[in-house]
């Protein structure tokens, strides 16, 4: 059994939790996030951590518990230091070119691919010599960066037999051998 929720969340210097009934605000120097926090989990500020307590021991109050606990570290931990993305481009003629928040992409359609990106994420392209295309994805909130990284790699699904496609860097995906010729 899990025992998440338990564990207190250390404040970092520079980021300020509040908590006003079941809204708690997270402001740090990357920026300001706010989660809604269900009935029955009581979120208490103390002077260098946040401690998450549950009502009563029910199933519900204990994922719970443990949900909202990892969702308040995420929130302290992307307004102070944020979190980053990283997708790389892999196919013959893959480009990736950004400006500002548009990320345009060639992803071997007949056409462009024009993705808009949140204004709450910051975007850049590079594309080095003999290397394949790569998209850095940099914000402070957690859940919309997966969301938008997980759509821009829908776009262009890794396939397994060559392994073209749009993947996480580091990111290891399982081939497949293709045919066999047969010998008679």
């Amino acid at each position: 059994m899990s025992r998440v929720g338990k564990n207190p969340i250390p404040l970092p210097g520079g980021v300020q939790v509040s908590v006003s009934g079941l809204d708690v605000v997270v402001k740090g120097p990357k920026g300001t996030l706010t989660q809604t926090v269900a009935d029955g989990i009581e979120v208490k500020v103390e002077t260098d951590q946040v401690v998450l307590s549950r009502a009563t021991e029910q199933k519900r109050h204990r994922a719970l518990h443990g949900l909202y606990r990892a969702l308040i570290n995420n929130m302290v931990v992307g307004v102070s230091t944020g979190f980053k993305v990283e997708q790389e481009l892999v196919g013959v003629g893959y480009r990736a070119t950004n400006q500002g928040n548009l990320l345009d992409m060639v992803l071997g359609y007949s056409h462009h691919v024009v993705f808009d990106i949140p204004t709450e994420i910051k975007v850049a392209t590079r594309q080095d010599k003999g290397q394949n295309p790569i998209i850095t994805l940099e914000s402070h909130d957690k859940q919309l960066l997966g969301q938008v990284a997980a759509r821009i790699r829908s776009l262009r699904t890794p396939e397994p037999y060559k392994g073209k496609g749009i993947k996480f860097v580091g990111e290891q995906l399982r081939r497949k051998a293709g045919k066999s010729a047969s010998k008679k």
